[in-house]
């Protein structure tokens, strides 16, 4: 008996230690908020919608100590539309990150999986968009990704540890076709952090976007289906005092693009054919903490679109501008506002590109103007 209750003992000893090197996390966060739309198709728009500062989700998130400064780590997040309660990004189950991998203090991680590419993880962060402000805030179509309108799936991922608050990585995203080019896609990355400074730079391609549905970046992921996407980047944010100003500049490029997966149908004019779309995009953003609950931030971004069809080559611009204010009730809650306006001007193309249209809206406006506004409840957890 004595013997029994020694083992016992001991077996219990090993599971607590188990235990106490090995944790699951539940996280999360809701937004949900009210939207008035100036011009959908002729028409205003007044609706209940889910996640545009922060992207409502939950998720858990999983660490085992390994020893020696090592650890097994892995995140299953789950998108989720709180206006109806159906799963987001495309329905998937986890369709905002899911991988697994290994991470050392001294060597930094590898993970396995769904997850974000370097355009998000470095360049971003730099953006109002991709920091405070969110989905309104996207420049034209999210055509650099800053805003995360898609993962890449198959995918291999590289981060380093900070040295000294300089941190890189890249990703390699396999297109699981027999031909092996059809949707993969590579990037890399870098940013630097000290004291108010945040500087952040990336580079990303894809090769046959949208156009293998279990490579890369899936058909009903892709936010461009094209031949070619490539997208590169940097910017810089500053603080003093309650202030952050910054300043962030993208080029993207789609060669052969079809169609968009905001809008649908195609983005060439009548009995033409679109061979290539490029953005570059120029962003000044603004930050001011009031009071450690309440902040406002501002961007302004100028896009100088090139639109090279078959019918000529056309140079339209797009001015978008956005405002915010946010104010936090608890530590986890908080009520925000915002309103973005957006104007093309200069050359017409002569088809759909033509009309406004700002992420998140319903569809694209009946002409060149489009405005929104929206007040949101948000809660993490």
């Amino acid at each position: 008996m004595r013997i029994k209750v020694i083992a016992l003992a001991s077996l219990a000893c090993i599971v607590t230690s188990a235990h106490a090197q090995s944790s699951v996390t539940l996280f999360g966060v809701l937004d949900e908020g009210f939207d008035y739309t100036s011009n959908v198709g002729g028409n205003r728009v007044y609706e209940l919608t889910s996640g545009y500062a922060s992207g409502s989700r939950w998720g858990l998130r999983g660490v085992e100590d390994l020893g020696g400064g090592t650890k097994a780590v892995f995140q299953l997040e789950s998108g989720i539309n709180l206006s109806n309660g159906a799963a987001g990004q495309g329905g998937r189950m986890f369709g905002r990150q899911a991988y697994v991998g290994v991470t050392d203090n001294r060597l930094g991680s590898v993970t396995l999986g769904r997850q974000y590419d370097s355009v998000v993880d470095y360049l971003a962060p730099t953006t109002a968009n991709g920091n405070f402000a969110g989905y309104l805030f996207a420049h034209p179509f999210d055509n650099d990704n800053t805003d995360n309108s898609f993962r890449v799936n198959n995918t291999v991922k590289y981060a380093s540890p900070s040295f000294g608050g300089f941190r890189f990585g890249g990703t390699y995203s396999f297109s699981n076709d027999t031909n092996f080019a059809n949707n993969r896609q590579y990037s890399i990355g870098a940013s630097y952090a000290n004291s108010g400074l945040l500087i952040g730079a990336a580079y990303l391609r894809a090769d046959g976007v949208g156009m293998n549905p279990n490579g890369a970046i899936a058909t009903n992921d892709a936010s461009f289906i094209a031949q070619r996407m490539q997208i590169f980047g940097a910017g810089v944010n500053y603080t003093f005092g309650k202030a952050t100003a910054g300043f962030a500049y993208t080029n993207s490029s789609y060669r052969d693009p079809v169609t968009n997966g905001y809008i649908g149908g195609s983005l060439a004019s009548a009995g033409n054919t679109l061979n290539n779309l490029r953005y570059q995009n120029f962003e000044v953003n603004g930050k001011y903490q009031f009071t450690p609950a309440f902040f406002v931030g501002g961007q302004y971004v100028y896009s100088m679109e090139t639109y090279d069809s078959t019918a000529g080559t056309v140079k339209p611009h797009i001015h978008s501008a956005g405002l915010m204010a946010d104010y936090f009730l608890s530590k986890r809650t908080d009520v925000y506002v915002q309103g973005v306006y957006q104007k093309i001007a200069g050359s017409s193309t002569g088809s759909v590109m033509d009309q406004a249209f700002i992420p998140g809206t319903q569809g694209v406006s009946s002409n060149s103007e489009q405005f929104v506004a929206r007040v949101a409840l948000r809660h993490a957890f």
